[in-house]
């Protein structure tokens, strides 16, 4: 420590100082389902190409404050003694009505790798939220709790205009490579269900 008492020997502060607090207590879910298969359609100069599966993200709108009125993804606190894991999957339950152990229409939970940083000026906080990504079957619709009034499947494409946060933009990306089957991490990032 140098005669300052709060830096090493190269002047670095060794304790932080005054900030804001950092917050990792909640997650993010992504439902996501193929909205039909891969297409080959023919170009206009005759060359053959192939379009991906079209992929499908519910988004829940948010009925009470804070964020009323947003339309987001599965977001949720994590519970004393609750993993990530089972937190994402007890919100899933609370707020969608889906039970990712119990019902067959779910098909897949994969850790996301970002966890993407954000900031609350009205707490002074930043929150780091681990996400996760569910799929489910063509038929399985929400079953919304109180805390939302209206669910819509939207195509990834077209979210980046319907998510607010540009996190949430950025994790489609994550989302459409594991729907598609494209991630080389999908692997490594399955969570097992049963």
């Amino acid at each position: 420590m140098s005669a300052a008492g709060d830096r090493d020997a190269r002047g670095y502060r060794v304790e932080p100082g005054a900030g804001p607090r950092v917050r990792t207590d909640v997650v993010e879910v992504y439902v996501a389902r193929r909205g039909g298969p891969a297409k080959r359609v023919e170009r206009d100069d005759g060359e053959d190409i192939v379009l991906p599966v079209e992929v499908e993200l519910l988004q829940i709108r948010r009925a009470k404050d804070p964020l009323r009125g947003s339309w987001q993804p599965v977001l949720g606190h994590i519970e004393a003694g609750e993993s990530a894991v089972e937190a994402a999957q007890r919100e899933l339950m609370e707020e969608v009505g889906l039970d990712v152990r119990r019902d067959g229409r779910c098909t897949g939970m994969w850790a996301l790798e970002q966890v993407r940083p954000f900031y609350i000026a009205a707490i002074e906080c930043i929150v780091l939220s681990p996400r996760f990504v569910v799929t489910v079957g063509g038929d399985w619709e929400a079953k919304l709790n109180a805390e939302h009034d209206a669910a819509r499947w939207v195509k990834s494409h077209e979210a980046e205009g319907t998510f607010t946060w540009p996190g949430q933009h950025e994790s489609v990306r994550e989302v459409e490579a594991i729907v598609r089957g494209t991630s080389l991490a999908m692997a490594w990032t399955k969570i097992a269900l049963r």
